[in-house]
């Protein structure tokens, strides 16, 4: 990963900042997370990082689903897109006063990129004197609230990592185009989410465009790409399959049975099953959960077949490390999603 350094007032950088050839057209979602991943996969030269704004948009985490998450009604009413990313973890309302930052970088433990990533942007804000602290698998907090929420992904030998930055977000708009569970809003404390976001405007004097200046210089310096018209044609045709109906709607396969559970430092999964004969035809999982790895090829392909009983599935994960697959996420918590808690063992009577 890039290395952050400091040595008296001098910051040491070793990545660069991607600049963007103008376009006239809106730049939608898709195309921003287009270019993520043509950059990680074509410029391994260096790590990389760029802000940038979206119109008004509801973006997806890669497993979530839409009726859990999203008021659909409420955004075509008001004119908010809906796109889905490839990075796991929760729903965001992005908007022209909110911040996109992406990080591409040759990171191969993620976990640990994660957090320092996410320490950098708490500090570039420190370094403006907002009290931005780090909190939880993946927010940053100013007096207790979120300004700031993250998300990554794993590409061949390259880790994407992004985050929203609320500056003069519409926060009208986030709280309710988005539909948390109330599960998940008791995990942070609050009733509403309103109640738990704060714009970082409100705590300083630099416009927004000054800010994204300041969040450059701080984390790249005067070190620059800048992408060329092969570069954007390329980007165009990853664009297309990230902005179509099947990538952010999907496809919606049978289930008999439905579990949920929400657990601490890994986030909510919620498990479909189909079952025929008391066996696993079919099992997939969504939810605001961070992906590692392949989590059909690594996990759900060894628990088909199974019978559905603890033991099973429980002889199924022996050779497997979840915590590699879905961040965090243990073998007894697994367990515990599709079969709820193990049976206490009584002592025997005389």
């Amino acid at each position: 990963m890039s290395k952050f350094a400091r040595k008296s007032n001098t910051i040491f950088f070793t990545m660069k900042y991607l600049l963007i050839p103008y376009r006239p057209e809106p730049k939608q979602l898709p195309f921003f997370f287009a270019v993520e991943e043509y950059v990680a996969q074509t410029y391994t030269d260096d790590d990389y990082f760029f802000a940038w704004q979206v119109e008004p948009t509801v973006m997806l985490g890669r497993n979530q689903l839409i009726k859990n998450e999203v008021d659909t009604d409420y955004c075509k009413q008001n004119g908010i897109h809906i796109f889905r990313r490839k990075s796991g973890g929760g729903c965001v309302y992005a908007d022209l006063g909110c911040i996109q930052f992406s990080y591409i970088s040759f990171a191969d433990n993620v976990n640990s990129a994660f957090k320092d990533y996410m320490q950098q942007v708490a500090k570039l804000m420190k370094n403006i004197g907002i009290a931005a602290e780090l909190s939880g698998r993946n927010d940053i907090l100013v007096d207790g609230r979120k300004v700031s929420g993250s998300a990554f992904y794993r590409l061949k030998k390259r880790s994407v990592l992004h985050n929203t930055v609320l500056f003069d977000t519409r926060l009208e708009h986030l709280s309710k185009a988005l539909t948390p569970s109330h599960e998940k809003l008791q995990s942070k404390g609050v009733a509403s989410v309103t109640q738990r976001v704060v714009n970082i405007g409100d705590y300083t004097s630099l416009p927004l465009d000054g800010f994204i200046n300041h969040a450059r210089k701080y984390m790249c310096g005067d070190a620059i790409r800048t992408l060329n018209e092969k570069d954007m044609l390329a980007i165009a045709e990853i664009e297309k399959e990230l902005a179509s109906h099947d990538f952010v709607y999907g496809n919606n396969p049978k289930f008999t049975e439905v579990r949920r559970k929400r657990f601490a430092d890994v986030g909510t999964l919620e498990a479909r099953i189909e079952l025929k004969n008391n066996r696993i035809v079919n099992l997939n999982l969504a939810g605001d959960y961070f992906l590692i790895g392949d989590q059909d090829r690594e996990l759900l392909d060894h628990i088909r077949g199974a019978d559905f009983s603890r033991e099973a599935v429980s002889e199924r994960l022996q050779n497997i490390e979840l915590a590699d697959i879905i961040r965090g996420l243990k073998p007894e918590q697994f367990l515990r999603l599709l079969f709820g808690r193990p049976p206490t063992l009584r002592n025997p009577i005389g």
